[in-house]
């Protein structure tokens, strides 16, 4: 019963791939790295509060989206979405410019492309610090060949008209929402200073869009980016950016390419549909699923309406404000109305080790809130209820795990 396998094994098919089968195994004998056992266990993530300065929880709706099928970033559908997410931004921005796109990364990546495309080196760069974003922005503008100059104050300071007048940078930068320090910075008056001195005026939203009024238009603002993960409640990954007619005109008529090419606006311009050529060409592949997520959180902040998504973050922090004084706790922003809506910021208690603070709310409550960043680690505690999370059922729950650990954690210093 076995000849016919025997006379099979003998023919010349077989011979002939006989040494095709040693080297196969030859090749299998090859892997000298085992598969890693944390790869052989399903994925587990945990369900937590995310009441820190972002990312924020994702409502189960945009959570949905995420998970429809994947199209190609290039079909007409992914266009279209494409197409919408814009008509979403421009109406988050308040903002009528065509040269409106998402960056496919965090708000880092919209924070290098405005830098990279409207600035060449050697030319003058002002940073308003008064937290980690204007220091980032200023060692992005530096690495890149620029002359920067600093404008710094203690996080929490804000920078008057007048003092933002003295320089003559052909670029000034300005933090509307500090989520390390918990400012929300004043805006008014400043676009027009800039225009005066022909000087493109770039604002970072991330920590506010949505929170807190903006108005890019209105306010003269050149350039205006977000991030997809704080009040706008999508997963990290997406950052909306929009680039104004002086600001097209400074990038489009540069005199050196810029020194990104995955951040070149010459190809993202074509790549979201915004220079009036005929065919969108391959750039990058965009994250179709993260595109998702962004329309439709853009989607939900319209169906709210801006105004009242301000109105909702403002009520919701001054809750939370009463609740922390109540606490005897000392908020770190006095004044109230430069106070962030989106993250709340409150000095560390005299006589607790802050690290101990939060590593208790995260063990015994499963929530995160989060230290001070860059230059106010060591000054401050940060509560975020932005978004979705922005109820004050959560500012309640924030607030009895705050009691428990005051009631709960030793305190370490005199």
């Amino acid at each position: 019963m076995f000849a016919p396998a025997a006379a099979a094994l003998d023919s010349p098919l077989a011979s002939r791939s006989a040494p095709l089968l040693q080297r196969l195994d030859r090749s299998m004998s090859s892997v000298t790295i085992p598969p890693p056992a944390c790869m052989l266990r399903p994925l587990e993530a945990p369900l937590r509060y995310l009441f820190g300065p972002g990312p924020s929880n994702v409502p189960p709706r945009i959570l949905a989206v995420g998970a429809k099928p994947i199209i190609g970033h290039l079909h007409p559908e992914m266009y279209e979405i494409m197409n919408d997410i814009k008509r979403g931004i421009q109406y988050a921005f308040q903002t009528e410019n065509n040269m409106t796109i998402s960056m496919s990364g965090s708000g880092h990546a919209a924070m290098e492309c405005a830098v990279f495309n409207t600035v060449e080196p050697g030319e003058s760069v002002l940073v308003a610090v008064n937290g980690i974003w204007g220091e980032r922005v200023a060692e992005i503008a530096e690495r890149m060949g620029a002359n920067v100059h600093r404008m710094v104050k203690t996080p929490g300071g804000y920078f008057s008209n007048k003092e933002i007048e003295q320089h003559k940078p052909v670029l000034f930068f300005l933090t509307h929402g500090e989520s390390s320090a918990g400012l929300c910075h004043p805006v008014d008056g400043i676009g027009d200073i800039c225009r005066k001195h022909n000087c493109l005026f770039l604002v970072d939203t991330v920590a506010s869009l949505g929170a807190a009024p903006i108005f890019m238009d209105k306010q003269n603002i050149d350039i205006l980016y977000t991030g997809s993960q704080k009040a706008l409640n999508a997963p990290p990954g997406t950052a909306p950016i929009s680039f104004n007619e002086r600001a097209c005109h400074k990038m489009f008529n540069r005199k050196t390419k810029p020194v990104s090419y995955l951040f070149d606006m010459t190809h993202l311009s074509n790549y979201w549909g915004c220079d009036g050529k005929p065919a969108r060409l391959y750039h990058h592949t965009g994250p179709v699923s993260g595109f998702f997520a962004l329309r439709e959180s853009l989607a939900i902040l319209a169906e709210r309406g801006l105004e009242e998504s301000w109105k909702k973050h403002k009520e919701v922090a001054a809750y939370l404000y009463r609740g922390l004084e109540d606490l005897g706790l000392k908020l770190f922003i006095p004044e109230r109305d430069l106070r962030l809506p989106s993250v709340t910021t409150i000095a560390i208690p005299d006589g607790y080790e802050w690290r101990e603070l939060l590593a208790y709310i995260m063990k015994h409550h499963q929530m995160e809130m989060t230290g001070g960043l860059g230059p106010s680690i060591g000054m401050v505690m940060r509560i975020g209820l932005m978004g979705y999370n922005c109820e004050k059922t959560n500012a309640d729950m924030a607030l009895n795990a705050l009691a428990d650990a005051l009631k709960n954690c030793k305190k370490s210093k005199a």
